[in-house]
């Protein structure tokens, strides 16, 4: 269902444990170098301390689960895919971070077009 990647949450609470990404080919998981630069970035520039965040086109979660590690308040998860869904959801689960996001198993355009959710607005979102 899902496999390894060599993916893994790079700072934080969850920092050095390893994500799964979906089985597939269809997500593309954003890579541990490209994480580390994006949030150097945003670090430096916005802080993620209490953040409100947004990923969509989720996949694997790396990003708000990166996020949530280095100090986000909350994040919501859209993906449509059911094996990515349930992929964010244990990776979550390993990271300890499942109570501070929720996973949307929906299309990007439908969550848009849907009621807001409370974790709005977001102070960060990620495509």
């Amino acid at each position: 269902m899902v496999r390894g990647t060599g993916l893994r949450v790079i700072a934080g609470t969850a920092g050095g444990l390893h994500l799964q990404a979906p089985k597939g080919g269809r997500s593309r998981p954003t890579t541990d170098r490209v994480r580390e630069s994006l949030f150097a970035s945003l670090d430096q520039h916005v802080g993620l301390a209490d953040a409100s965040v947004l990923d969509l086109y989720a996949g694997s979660g790396a990003l708000a689960i990166e996020a949530l590690s280095r100090g986000a308040a909350s994040a919501v998860l859209v993906d449509r895919d059911v094996v990515a869904a349930e992929t964010i959801r244990r990776n979550l689960a390993v990271t300890r971070l499942r109570d501070r996001a929720r996973v949307w198993r929906s299309t990007v355009a439908s969550f848009l077009a849907g009621p807001v959710p409370p974790e709005a607005p977001f102070d960060i979102a990620f495509l």
